[in-house]
C-alpha cells in the first residue's frame, strides 16, 4: 500500500505537467505568429518611411539600393519648397471635416446608443439592423445624386458638405459599436441618478460618459480614421478651397509620371495624424475594443 501511495502523486505530478507545457508551447507558437503577423505589416511603412529618404533617381532603381544616401528633398517638395503648392490647406481641411464630423458623430450617436441599449426601445435589433444596412449601399451609387444635390444649393467645394457627409457615413457604425459600450453600464447607478433628479443630458454627460469613455474613444477613433481617409466624396465634391489631404496626395500622380520619392514622403506625413491619435488612445482603444470580452 505504501509503494501504490508513493507512486500515485508522482504519476498525478507528470500528468498535471503536460498541459503546462502543451500550453506553454501554444502560447509560444501564437506569440510568434503574432510577431510575424506584426513584422508583415510594418514591413511596408518601414519602406515607405525609407524611400521617402532617398533621391527619385535612387527610389526609382529596380531593385532597389538599400546603401543610397539619405536626403530630405522629397519632403522638401512636399511642403513647397521650391515652389510647389503648399499641402497645410489640404491638411488644414482633413483635420476640419474629421474632427468636426467626429464630434457630430458623438453628439447624435451617444443618445441613440443609450436609447438601444439602457432604455430598450421596442424591436431594438430591427433598429439596429436597419442602422447597418445603410453601409449596404455602394458609395458610388449615391455619389451623382449628391454632387446634383451639392450642386443645386451652391456647396461644391464647401468643407461642410464633407462634414455632414462623413458624419451620416459613420454614423450607423457608431451606433452599432457604443450601442454594445453602453450596454455594459450598471443600470442600478443611472436609476440612482434619476431618483437624485438628474435630468436625461445630465445623466448622459457625467454617469455614462465617464464609464463608457473607453468604448466612445475606440468610436470616435474610428470615425476619425475613416473620415480622414476618405477620398471618393472629397476628389468628386471638392476643387481647391475644400481640398481634403488624400485628395492633395493624388496630385503627385500627373502625366510626367510617379514621383516615388515624393509621394512616399507625403504618405508618410499624412499618415502621421491617424498614426498619432492611435498611439495616444492606444490603451482606451484596446479597453474599449475589448469591453464586454470578458465576464
Amino acid at each position: 500500500m505504501s509503494a501504490t501511495t508513493a507512486v500515485r502523486p508522482a504519476a498525478s505530478g507528470t500528468t498535471g505537467a503536460k498541459p503546462v507545457r502543451a500550453r506553454r508551447k501554444t502560447g509560444a507558437g501564437l506569440g510568434l505568429v503574432a510577431w510575424l503577423a506584426g513584422i508583415v505589416f510594418f514591413l511596408p511603412i518601414a519602406w515607405m518611411a525609407m524611400t521617402s529618404f532617398h533621391s527619385e533617381e535612387d527610389a526609382a532603381t529596380n531593385p532597389p539600393s538599400f546603401a543610397a544616401s539619405l536626403t530630405l528633398d522629397g519632403y522638401r517638395e512636399f511642403f513647397g519648397a521650391d515652389g510647389g503648392a503648399s499641402p497645410w490647406p489640404a491638411l488644414i481641411n482633413s483635420a476640419v471635416a474629421s474632427v468636426a464630423s467626429t464630434l457630430f458623430v458623438l453628439v447624435l450617436a451617444l443618445p441613440a446608443a443609450y436609447a438601444l441599449s439602457i432604455r430598450p426601445v421596442k424591436k431594438w435589433t430591427d433598429v439596429l439592423f436597419f442602422f447597418l444596412s445603410t453601409k449596404m449601399l455602394p458609395v458610388v451609387a449615391g455619389l451623382l445624386p449628391i454632387y446634383l444635390f451639392a450642386k443645386n444649393t451652391d456647396l461644391l467645394d464647401n468643407i461642410w458638405l464633407l462634414v455632414i457627409l462623413y458624419t451620416s457615413m459613420n454614423l450607423p457604425i457608431a451606433v452599432w459599436m457604443m450601442q454594445s459600450f453602453l450596454a455594459e453600464v450598471p443600470v442600478a447607478i443611472i436609476e440612482a441618478a434619476r431618483v437624485d433628479g438628474a435630468k436625461l443630458p445630465t445623466i448622459l454627460a457625467r454617469v455614462v460618459a465617464p464609464i463608457a469613455l473607453p468604448g466612445i474613444a475606440a468610436t470616435s477613433l474610428i470615425c476619425f480614421i475613416f473620415s480622414w481617409n476618405e477620398l471618393l466624396f472629397a476628389r468628386v465634391l471638392t476643387g481647391v478651397v475644400a481640398e481634403t489631404a488624400p485628395v492633395f496626395l493624388t496630385g503627385f500622380i500627373t502625366s510626367q509620371g510617379l514621383f516615388l520619392a515624393k509621394v512616399c514622403a507625403a504618405s508618410l506625413v499624412i499618415s502621421l495624424p491617424v498614426l498619432a491619435a492611435g498611439f495616444a488612445a492606444q490603451d482606451k482603444l484596446v479597453q474599449g475594443l475589448s469591453l464586454g470580452a470578458v465576464k
